[in-house]
């Protein structure tokens, strides 16, 4: 924990938003002449975006590069305002 006055919180706000965010530091005291003001701490921890790798797995059949490409012309024409064959 450390604490710091208002006028140095106002010139270093984003390094010690960073510094808290990043867990350097638990929890940063403001204080307002020499009397503890405010609490700078973090909200929570992030959620990973790695742990949702594979969320829709087995919900698709799987197809081949032929399957997927087989309606490229038709989606083609549609991109360029014509009728679909």
């Amino acid at each position: 924990m450390s604490t710091i006055n208002m006028l140095d919180a106002k010139t270093r706000l984003s390094k010690l938003v960073g510094d808290v965010e990043s867990g350097a530091v638990d929890e940063v005291i403001i204080a307002r002449n020499g009397k503890p003001a405010a609490k700078l701490v973090p909200i929570g921890k992030t959620a990973n975006a790695g742990k949702r790798l594979g969320l829709l797995k087995g919900r698709f059949p799987t197809m081949s590069l032929d399957d997927f490409n087989a309606d490229d012309e038709a989606v083609g024409a549609l991109f360029a305002g014509k009728a679909a064959d």
